[in-house]
């Protein structure tokens, strides 16, 4: 799958976020290495405590279908600047999928690029138990 179709599929995934407080819908679309790609939205309730962010419903998705091993995520939101993973799914994606490559986009482009060890550089994960 190329880039485009990638970003495309996030933007879609975004459109199903259930966003009614915060009006702050993001999509994520991840790909596994056998090319599968599992999309996300964040779902929010009424304490925002519980609520999950895109990457993350992402994650848990393909984990719970099987998939086990990724190439890259995409996170879209509709923001000029670029909105890359907050903490939580920086861990998350650290701990299962490891130094994914990061493609973040907004409604009409490409915002930014990254490895996930470039906006995590620090993890913790099983290796330090």
């Amino acid at each position: 799958m190329g880039d485009s179709d990638l970003i495309a599929a996030a933007r879609r995934a975004r459109e199903c976020a259930h966003a009614d407080f915060s009006s702050f819908k993001v999509g994520a679309a991840l790909e596994a290495n056998d090319g599968t790609v599992i999309t996300g939205c964040n779902i929010e309730n009424a304490t925002y405590g519980l609520t999950v962010c895109a990457e993350r419903v992402a994650m848990f998705k393909a984990l719970s279908e099987g998939h086990r091993t990724f190439r890259r995520i995409v996170v879209v939101a509709d923001t000029e600047a670029p909105t890359p993973p907050c903490g939580a799914c920086r861990q998350i994606l650290w701990e299962f999928g490891g130094d994914l490559e990061v493609i973040l986009a907004n409604l009409h482009r490409e915002t930014g690029r990254h490895t996930l060890s470039n906006l995590f550089p620090l993890p913790f994960d099983k290796s330090l138990l």
